[in-house]
């Protein structure tokens, strides 16, 4: 048999140099499947148990290698289960090349069995998007996709029938009528230059000279630019705020951050904003607008990659569009050193305050387990380039505050979509990546359960990923969440804690169950130790709220109106809340 389609489409990728792929096989895709076969030489194929793991696999791989993602799913359901996996990598900026099947070309438009027209479909999430009609302009076709998804950081697909999959390679049953001829293209992708003009550097350098009491805003834009970011905000006497998706720009111990902002963030951070005069915002398109300075009681300048992007969460000054890396050593020379430290010096200070309160809750002799105690064990205990992914929820909150960034540690979550289940494909895919460094899922019992049979994919691939589930039996995020709005909570508890280390242990993998917080610390090092895949099942506190740096009047009101309106576990969380304080007032 000679050469088919589709193993046009895997060469291609392969010289472009795709060495991964996630997915789930199906009779829609059984050609691509093939050619896949026919190259497996080139690129390995990552067997999953729910294609929408392998949409997270391949947004996971981008974020993690700064690489082409690359997913495939059968037509119809396969193609639809990858969407929210799509949509976070969509949201986050990763490119990723979604590939799917269709039926044959004869069928379409007739309703045969799995007809979904996922060209129509994705026309929202994707950028670039396109059904192969023919097998000749496949090649073409994958490099505009890829140079899409890479230049525009985001979502491109290609969608292929499954008799056009089989045909032959060379394949081009139609007499052309156009002056042109088959198209021919090159696997080859240029980097846009990353420099602003120089003019725009300038502008923004008078800006930040003149500011006093200048805040330093590091997004996920930022995580290649560390020396850059600290560099500049040594000159300028400016305390850096990160964004949580830039969590691993700057050390956590580092004395020029404040941590987070936001929700998630820091009291420092919060005071640093509220007391800003200029704001620097570096590789952020923060969108919580709330815990941005007031529009135009600030002066603004912001490097962004996209010429879209700067200047759409709050009026800028100047917008620098380039690379935060290039830029920054481009903008260096031009600052002139602020000797004034009195803004920083009372935003280290307040770090300082922050971070007992925070050590504070970090009890390890109180039952029920706090979060923060299981999170700071795995901070201290982890290895210095380990790669944590975290699940959205209450999850991201202890993760937030309780995992430090050291060394060369990455942090990964589905930042803008905030979706449930991504940090166990995104470890997946963090190991597959990075064989040789430690890489751990910092997960929710409720994110878990949703994608759980993907620790079997673990297994099967000998991955030696560690999973700790923070098991409160509960989706604590929306519990909290209705409380501050004035609503009892409803809907958002489980009755008793699932044993999801008896599912592990089950399928031959290394589980182990905890339920006394004496047991947290030997269970971490135990799993550390472990060298293979390793689940730490720990059942937690469902009654711990993730607080906000600062409680808002609204919020004091809400959470006092749900108590009065009926809230169910009132007197536990009023226990909790009382033992928390104490704690703090103790330090």
């Amino acid at each position: 048999m000679g050469k088919i389609a589709s193993e046009l489409l895997w060469e291609r990728l392969a010289d472009w140099g795709v060495d991964t792929v996630f997915g789930l096989p199906g009779d829609g895709i059984n050609g691509l499947m093939e050619g896949l076969r026919r190259n497996q030489d080139r690129i390995r194929f990552i067997l999953v148990h729910h294609e929408e793991a392998a949409a997270f696999m391949a947004t996971g791989h981008a974020k993690v290698t700064g690489r082409l993602g690359v997913c495939l799913a059968t037509s119809g359901p396969g193609g639809i289960h990858l969407l929210n996996g799509l949509y976070d990598a969509k949201l986050d900026h990763a490119p990723v090349l979604a590939i799917t099947g269709m039926q044959e070309t004869q069928l379409l438009g007739t309703g045969y069995q799995q007809e979904v027209h996922l060209e129509k479909l994705y026309a929202d999430v994707a950028q670039y998007e396109a059904m192969v009609h023919v097998p000749v302009q496949i090649p073409t076709l994958v490099d505009l996709a890829v140079r899409h998804a890479l230049s525009r950081r985001s979502v491109a697909h290609l969608t292929i029938p499954n008799d056009v999959q089989v045909a032959d390679a060379d394949a081009n049953p139609w007499e052309a009528v156009a002056p042109a001829r088959p198209p021919a293209t090159a696997p080859v992708y240029v980097q846009a230059p990353g420099l602003p003009r120089p003019a725009d550097l300038e502008r923004a350098a008078a800006v930040l000279n003149a500011g006093r009491r200048i805040v330093l805003l590091a997004g996920a834009g930022a995580l290649g630019a560390r020396d850059g970011v600290i560099a500049v905000a040594e000159k300028l006497g400016s305390p850096i705020v990160k964004t949580l998706p830039g969590k691993a720009a700057v050390p956590d111990d580092h004395p020029l951050t404040t941590g987070g902002v936001g929700l998630l963030g820091t009291r420092p951070s919060e005071d640093a904003m509220e007391q800003a005069d200029t704001l620097f915002m570096v590789g952020t398109n923060f969108p919580y607008t709330k815990h941005l300075p007031e529009p135009g009681k600030v002066r603004v300048v912001q490097i962004e990659a996209d010429p879209v992007r700067a200047g759409n969460r709050i009026p800028t000054e100047v917008p620098l569009v380039g690379d935060a890396a290039e830029t920054l050593r481009a903008l260096l020379p031009l600052l002139e050193r602020h000797d004034d430290r009195s803004f920083l010096e009372a935003a280290q200070a307040g770090m300082a305050d922050w971070r007992e309160k925070m050590a504070a809750l970090e009890d390890g002799e109180r039952d029920p387990i706090q979060p923060q105690y299981l999170m700071r064990m795995i901070d201290r205990h982890a290895a210095a380039d380990a790669i944590l992914a975290s699940d959205s929820g209450t999850i991201a909150t202890w993760s937030a505050r309780h995992f430090d960034i050291r060394g060369q540690r990455q942090y990964y979550l589905s930042a803008n979509l905030a979706t449930m289940a991504p940090g166990l494909p995104y470890t997946i895919a963090a190991q597959l990546a990075h064989p040789d460094r430690q890489c751990i899922a910092f997960v929710g019992d409720g994110g878990f359960a949703m994608l759980m049979a993907e620790v079997i994919t673990a297994l099967r691939h000998d991955l030696p990923i560690k999973v700790f589930i923070n098991n409160n039996h509960s989706l604590g995020q929306i519990l909290w969440e209705q409380m501050v709005l004035g609503y009892p909570e409803f809907g958002v508890r489980h009755k008793g804690a699932a044993n999801y280390a008896a599912f592990v242990e089950s399928n031959g993998g290394r589980a182990i169950r905890v339920e006394r917080a004496s047991d947290v610390e030997p269970a971490v090092k135990e799993a550390f130790r472990h060298l293979g895949l390793a689940v730490v099942d720990v059942v937690t506190n469902p009654d711990e709220p993730p607080m906000p740096p600062k409680v808002t009047y609204d919020q004091a009101k809400g959470f006092a109106q749900a108590f009065l309106k009926g809230q169910p576990h009132r007197a536990t969380i009023a226990t909790t809340l009382f033992r928390d304080k104490l704690s703090e007032l103790g330090d």
